[in-house]
């Protein structure tokens, strides 16, 4: 029997498979591409986030959209008669919305006029393509707050922000702190460990660079819509939930607010840290009116190094709950009794010394 010969060695199929797994990642690129530019709807239909009135007004901020709500005629003299209008700002992320201060909508709509904002960028806010800084987010809640005090006179309101919201509402707080009777801070950032953040006055955590690779006009959108689908949405809600049980309904809308023409514009600003502020401990610090701090211990957002700090002060009161970053969703009972005892007990107050 003949010695069976060796097969042959086909010169360069090892160098052809190479090239051919190497441009397997551009040609899911591409695809993806294609598909977020002709597949992926982005003008869905938006349904109101909150029930009541939705409202538009133009401002120094651009067009704002808002909503309004209390309590029914008959009840609605002796509740204005002892509670102001109370103001909500909802977080800052990548398809964030009015929607996420509906527990906090709901409760205070039965005894008081509530008011929520559509922060620039967002809902149905204008979302053109410009510059989001943490001085147009303060600039549209100073504008929503004159509006407020054109409807119901010259006293000051009450005013509730989450997450990144926190920031801009103690911002304007500062600066127009006669508008203010006290601010209640669900989540809020810029209290990590990795502070204090005492840098330059309007300085932000922004990176220049990353901002141009995330808003490329070639891939901006598609990389928008890949942050952006059902799967992620979920995936971005159970971390700052801690857990699976997350609000179904904040879900859904969250996939459809994200996919409205000029969506990503403001979220860019925000994944590139242009919407941190630099300056925010400062801010905190300067704040004299009575504050409150809402947080929970579950998720990702629990890093609040410099809480300790804050809540020595005498204006202001922490509550922890056993929740994640939205504990107005999981406990709202809880909260809202939390708010109520605020409010009812440190006004009225206001510290003019410093405590620093």
């Amino acid at each position: 029997m003949l010695p069976r010969r060796p097969a042959p060695i086909r010169r360069g199929s090892g160098g052809r498979l190479a090239l051919g797994l190497a441009a397997l990642p551009a040609a899911a690129a591409l695809g993806w591409l294609a598909c977020s530019t002709f597949l992926i709807p982005n003008r869905m239909r938006l349904p109101p986030a909150l029930p009541g009135d939705q409202r538009d007004m133009d401002s120094v901020a651009g067009r704002l959209s808002y909503y309004t709500a209390g309590p029914a005629v008959t009840t609605a003299p002796v509740a204005e008669a002892s509670l102001p209008p109370l103001l909500l700002i909802h977080s800052v992320n990548a398809a964030a919305s009015a929607y996420e201060v509906r527990p906090l909508y709901e409760a205070a709509r039965a005894k008081r006029t509530v008011y929520a904002l559509d922060l620039p960028g967002f809902g149905f806010s204008e979302r053109s393509r410009r510059e989001y800084t943490p001085r147009l987010m303060t600039d549209a809640i100073h504008a929503m707050v004159e509006e407020i005090r054109r409807v119901h006179g010259e006293g000051p309101i009450d005013a509730i922000a989450l997450s990144l919201g926190a920031e801009f509402l103690a911002r304007a707080a500062v600066e127009a702190p006669d508008t203010f009777r006290s601010i209640a801070l669900v989540s809020p950032t810029g209290l990590d460990s990795r502070g204090p953040y005492d840098g330059p006055p309007g300085s932000t955590r922004g990176k220049s660079a990353l901002y141009g690779a995330f808003s490329f006009p070639v891939w901006g959108r598609a990389v928008f819509d890949l942050l952006n689908t059902r799967p992620s949405a979920r995936y971005f809600l159970e971390k700052a939930w801690g857990s699976k049980n997350i609000d179904e309904g904040l879900r859904d809308y969250d996939y459809v607010t994200a996919h409205q023409p000029g969506a990503e514009h403001a979220p860019f600003y925000f994944v590139s840290g242009f919407l941190f502020s630099r300056d925010i401990t400062r801010v905190y610090r300067q704040l004299r009116l009575p504050v409150l701090v809402i947080r929970g211990i579950r998720g990702d957002f629990t890093d609040y190094g410099q809480l300790d700090m804050m809540a020595a002060r005498p204006n202001w009161t922490v509550r922890v709950f056993p929740t994640g970053a939205f504990p107005h969703f999981e406990v709202p009972d809880e909260v809202d009794r939390a708010y109520d005892s605020f409010v009812a007990g440190s006004m009225p107050v206001r510290f003019a010394d410093p405590v620093d």
